[in-house]
């Protein structure tokens, strides 16, 4: 099927494990993604394990994945980009907008300097894996150059001559013969919950402290550096939520959090963890013996605070009704992680009136029996777009996608 190609619109978890399948069985793939890193929320995520032993968070698949699509030849990557337009009149036809691309891949030997020299903070944006090519891009938001020109320090320190600030948008089409939407997911944003999030330094989302432990190896208050003594995670932030209509449980937030705790636990022992939760998530086959372990390392709580206030040195206290001991705990803290959940991406809804699917209730956008309709029309889910998945099923789902979209692909014996 080498003359067959595939729109996979998308660069997260599922879309780049649907291109690897694809481009396996001979099949070209165009991917298509937003942002200006591929590899989605997950590949800021870090390994999980503790004490050498591997704890299948699924973090190194994503990076395996990562990997493989850049060095596929049959895979070609369009980042900073996004598909206005789609028809189809036998086979797909895909408008795409790019937006400028101020670093250029092949002088950039990402040294950093631009990272270090800009002068406003967040102007330069950096990715969370060395299979991001380029690793840094300009933030049209921050940039001072892209609002006024009143900066071109970035540009003018660059020893490769790599950035060009007055680089143009561009626009192309491409053909294929099916579509995969493959978006994913939006984490909860918790600015609106009572604990303090953007308020109080050292309130941080279990998202940003995935991204701490990758980048740094060990847990930090924000707010002065300092290694925190005590830390809570509160779970189902923006989960299982009526008042909001997310019903829905995220799924992987307990193994997430629990295996966050256990790696700090591991590496900074002096660290006392508090899990404060409505009830566990079951993880897998040996969900026992991990749930076992994990209370040998953490002080787990079954409730969920009220108010966090900032009291000295930037600590944190909550009130907290134990739902065992039916008591009042007054609790303070060093460090506050917002085990925050799994939303529906903010462009389902273009999405779905675009290429004429349906979202569920929930707002993600409904799979039904996903291999027959796809049939008749040549469009096909995969992953968290569709509803909350850990990355293995996110990686399954996406194999169960490249193979539906080969069968369809196929052309029929004669």
């Amino acid at each position: 099927m080498g003359n067959k190609n595939v729109l996979i619109i998308g660069g997260g978890t599922a879309g780049l494990s649907a291109a690897v399948e694809l481009a396996k069985l001979d099949i070209h793939v165009d991917l298509v993604e937003k942002s200006d890193f591929l590899g989605g929320h997950a590949i800021g995520y870090t390994c999980k394990a503790t004490r050498n032993t591997c704890v299948k968070c699924g973090a190194c698949m994503v990076e395996e994945k990562l990997n493989h699509t850049i060095s596929n030849p049959k895979i070609k990557t369009w980042t900073g980009s996004r598909v206005r337009t789609v028809s189809k009149n036998g086979r797909f036809t895909a408008k795409i907008d790019g937006r400028p691309k101020y670093i250029d891949p092949d002088k950039c030997t990402n040294c950093r300097i631009c990272f270090d020299r800009c002068p406003f903070p967040g102007g330069i944006l950096h990715g969370y894996s060395p299979n991001n090519i380029p690793y840094y891009a300009i933030n049209p938001e921050k940039c001072r150059y892209l609002k006024d020109k009143s900066c071109g320090t970035c540009r003018d320190e660059c020893p490769e001559t790599a950035i060009n600030l007055d680089a143009t948008s561009t626009e192309y089409t491409r053909e294929a013969d099916a579509v995969l939407v493959a978006t994913g997911f939006q984490p909860f944003n918790p600015e609106d919950k009572p604990y303090g999030y953007h308020r109080f330094h050292n309130v941080v989302t279990g998202l940003d402290l995935e991204r701490m432990l990758k980048n740094a190896g060990r847990v930090k208050r924000p707010g002065d550096d300092t290694v925190p003594q005590r830390i809570a995670f509160i779970q189902c932030v923006g989960s299982r939520d009526s008042k909001r209509n997310h019903l829905w449980c995220s799924k992987v937030c307990c193994a997430s959090a629990m295996r966050m705790a256990r790696r700090i636990k591991d590496r900074q022992p002096e660290i006392d963890i508090t899990v404060f939760y409505m009830d566990i998530q079951t993880v897998g086959k040996d969900f026992e013996q991990f749930y076992k372990d994990a209370r040998e390392d953490l002080r787990m709580v079954r409730a969920i605070p009220g108010d966090i206030y900032e009291v000295e040195e930037q600590n944190l206290k909550m009130n907290v009704l134990d739902n065992t001991t039916h008591e009042t705990l007054e609790e303070i803290f060093d460090l506050v992680v917002l085990s925050i959940g799994i939303t529906p991406g903010k462009d389902n809804g273009k999405l779905a009136e675009l290429l004429h699917l349906k979202l569920t209730g929930s707002g993600f956008i409904e799979s039904g029996d996903n291999a027959a309709s796809a049939t008749n029309t040549g469009i096909f889910t995969a992953g968290t777009v569709r509803s909350a998945m850990s990355i293995p099923e996110t990686i399954a789902s996406a194999g169960s996608a490249a193979r539906q979209i080969a069968k369809y692909l196929r052309p029929n014996p004669s």
